[in-house]
């Protein structure tokens, strides 16, 4: 079930794209301003409007930590905001001048993506604040993008329907015409699938366009084999031209906004419709599910933001949760995946703090209830007695956990435990399988792409003697 918590109504003029960080809430509009709200109890920061762009502000998006704010106007700029007071960081001029249409941060906040109405697409380095490399979309304005998990390769769509595959050199690997009537929005969930065909970690993409259309696609990114884009299937719940699509942060859902006034929020593995919300009155121009709480945003030409809370009871209401723990040393969880293990002891309200202070897993095993009280200030102590206890019960956890698998051990291909390990003539070994298959496709190098002077697979003995070894003492 999805509740109507709160409206914002602030913007005198439309509402063009809303955000999420872990404790604000952005929204930005043709009235030219960015307003940023508290998520704690919806109200406008001190700060808030912002005010800068001359023209109207097209798309607005936090870096990962939270503490940045992009935003990006028809006056052909990029701006940089200090999300904790307010204060302008940076105007970054787009080549030309040409109307921004979109802006994203890369999943490292290595880089800032702007795409303009010319088609010319902009990497910003964020520590520089100079532009690190240019390219162009073949025809059209390019109106959406989105980063891989990794950060190594971005997907642009185009208002002509293309969908375009880069790295982040701005090599231009993969081109695919995907709505006909062009391409209104994409956005690639951070949670892999696997493909049984192969055994490669495919990630899912969702794109939706002027065609009425929202298509699901299943995407590679490789390093060493490239990028390969699939189709998976096409949604067809709206009546007239898709504006918005996003992922919530588990993957288990999509949400839509339409020319239809209408919220759609599909179930991503059976492709159901969950909810249809017809709240707003005018077009639904932006829709965005918070990352650490059961929070969905739309924002519309009506001027308004509604504010909906998912029901928790249901199996994907929108919460992340740290996959299968033991596949991942606590010691090396980052922010986001301290974040979500809050999330699932009930500790949503501490996302926000634990993210202003850069607690990673490290930092989590570390803290005492001295540093929750002195450097966090914590003030009650059942609030922090709770907090302890959870960690100590997440130390015990960890005691009767497995050792990770030895990355030698793990298939190039698959990067699951070899069985049967041979020895390619690139030197390195794969399990016979997946090598098999990957050699009755192509004849070059799973780690290398250079040719294989020969198709020979030779049994790895060794190793799988060690393999052997290994499983041995797991089971003591």
């Amino acid at each position: 079930m999805a509740t109507l918590i709160h409206t914002l109504a602030d913007h005198s003029d439309d509402v063009n794209y809303c955000a999420f960080s872990s404790s604000c809430l952005a929204t930005c509009s043709l009235d030219k301003t960015i307003r940023v709200y508290s998520l704690s109890n919806f109200t406008e920061l001190p700060y808030s409007p912002l005010k800068g762009h001359t023209y109207a502000v097209h798309c607005c998006c936090f870096s990962p930590s939270g503490r940045v704010l992009a935003s990006c106007s028809t006056d052909g700029t990029t701006a940089l905001w200090d999300a904790r007071d307010g204060r302008r960081l940076a105007v970054l001029e787009q080549p030309r001048a040409s109307p921004v249409r979109v802006c994203r941060f890369s999943p490292e906040a290595t880089y800032l993506l702007s795409g303009a109405a010319d088609g010319s697409v902009v990497l910003w380095n964020t520590q520089s604040l100079k532009r690190y490399r240019s390219g162009n979309v073949k025809g059209g304005s390019l109106v959406a993008c989105s980063f891989s998990p990794n950060g190594n390769f971005f997907v642009t769509g185009s208002s002509s329907g293309d969908l375009t595959i880069w790295d982040d050199k701005m090599r231009y690997l993969y081109n695919e015409k995907a709505h006909d009537l062009g391409v209104t929005c994409c956005d690639i969930s951070s949670h892999p699938v696997s493909d049984s065909e192969n055994g490669f970690k495919y990630f899912q993409m969702a794109s939706c366009g002027q065609d009425n259309q929202i298509k699901l696609w299943l995407i590679l990114f490789a390093d060493f084999i490239g990028v390969e884009l699939k189709y998976k299937c096409t949604l067809n719940g709206h009546s007239a031209p898709v504006l918005a699509c996003a992922f919530s942060c588990d993957g288990q859902m999509i949400v839509s906004g339409s020319v239809d006034k209408c919220v759609i929020i599909y179930e991503t593995s059976t492709g159901n419709t969950l909810h249809t919300l017809s709240q707003h009155t005018r077009y639904v121009t932006t829709c965005a599910f918070a990352p650490h709480s059961p929070l969905l945003a739309t924002g519309s030409m009506d001027k308004t933001v509604h504010i909906w809370q998912l029901d928790l009871r249901q199996p994907c209401a929108g919460q992340c949760t740290v996959e299968n723990e033991s596949k991942v040393a606590v010691e090396e969880w980052s922010e986001d995946d301290v974040s979500a293990w809050l999330c699932a002891q009930d500790l949503a309200d501490f996302v926000g703090l634990f993210k202003m202070n850069n607690i990673d897993g490290k930092e989590l095993l570390n803290l005492t209830k001295e540093s929750l009280a002195n450097e966090l200030k914590i003030e009650s102590l059942g609030r922090r007695s709770k907090v302890l206890q959870k960690i100590e019960e997440l130390k015990m956890t960890m005691n009767s956990v497995s050792v990770p698998i030895p990355d030698e051990f793990l298939c190039p291909i698959t990067r699951e435990l070899m069985n049967d390990p041979v020895i390619a003539t690139d030197g390195y070994s794969y399990e016979r399988e997946a090598m098999e298959n990957w050699i009755s496709n192509r004849r070059s190098s799973p780690m290398t792409n250079l040719p294989l002077h020969s198709l020979m697979l030779t049994p790895n003995r060794t190793l799988k003697m060690a393999i052997s070894r290994w499983l041995e003492t797991q089971q003591k």
